[in-house]
């Protein structure tokens, strides 16, 4: 099964056990060209305050969400019908239905009371040694200096041609099949929008980390550590009206949010976190 299916089958025993908030509203980021990122993603809200957020540049999808912003059906919404439009194959349909499976995953952590570790380390704890080789899928640049400084040497992947070739310290690639050389990656969430998940996790299949960033890498883990990934880090939203405020403006949202990791070690599972959402079992 792939990723959005496993993903799914989780939520629906969640909304077999216990009813579920619906939609309260889409949030998206201004129109004018957002830097660092804060123009990136959008924010799915549930009636219970719950948030999930998703990233919006693949493709028209913003431009999509724009143009259909009231007329998209979504206040009131089911929220888990939306959620299923994850498995859609169109780059609108996952957007929205990522970003309600992520604000539903939310829900399940609140009401299990589960609160994933703080976390610090931009680069998902990968600890880059001298001589290294470590691969990146995306280019992070506010990420390649503490990888650099360490001394590894670092290959990056990315999809768009005009930005391969060596740079100062790195070199970009097109050819994933150069992250088996790697022994340890990091890793944009995007890969749970754009179908090539499963495909750069065979391409780094000699990686004995793998580590998967961003803030919209607020979904379920069970299914990422079944497949080898070593670390999800996300954003873990502390204010919700003043997170929704500096999305919609375009303003920083750290004073809103801080980063959050989960390992297979520090993460509980979804049928242990179902028994204390639904039974009140600990």
């Amino acid at each position: 099964m792939s990723f959005a299916t496993e993903y799914l089958a989780q939520l629906d025993a969640f909304a077999t056990r216990s009813p579920l908030p619906r939609v309260r509203a889409l949030h998206l980021p201004p129109a004018q060209s957002i830097a660092d990122n804060k123009g990136e993603f959008c924010a799915l809200e549930l009636e219970d305050g719950s948030l999930g957020l998703s990233y919006v540049l693949l493709d028209d999808t913003l431009a999509r969400l724009r143009d259909g912003a009231d007329g998209l059906g979504l206040a009131g919404a089911d929220a888990l019908a939306v959620a299923r439009r994850y498995a859609s194959a169109d780059s609108f349909g996952k957007t929205i239905g990522f970003a309600a499976a992520n604000a539903l995953t939310r829900c399940l952590f609140d009401r299990a009371g589960f609160r994933p570790e703080d976390s610090a380390d931009s680069i998902g704890r990968m600890n880059p040694q001298a001589g290294e080789q470590i691969g990146m899928i995306g280019l992070f640049r506010p990420l390649l200096g503490r990888i650099l400084q360490s001394g590894a040497r670092l290959t990056v992947v990315e999809l768009k041609a005009e930005l391969a070739g060596d740079a100062e310290g790195y070199r970009v690639t097109l050819d994933a099949d150069e992250l088996a050389a790697c022994s340890k990656v990091v890793s944009t969430s995007t890969l749970l929008l754009n179908d090539t998940l499963d495909r750069m996790l065979d391409c780094c299949r000699n990686a004995k980390w793998f580590a998967m960033v961003g803030p919209s890498a607020g979904c379920l883990p069970d299914a990422l550590f079944a497949r080898g990934v070593t670390l999800l880090g996300g954003s873990w939203i502390r204010n919700r009206e003043g997170f929704i405020a500096a999305l919609q403006s375009g303003e920083s949202r750290s004073e809103f949010a801080g980063k959050f990791v989960l390992t297979a070690e520090s993460y509980p599972g979804f049928e242990a976190l179902l028994a204390r959402a639904c039974d009140g079992k600990p």
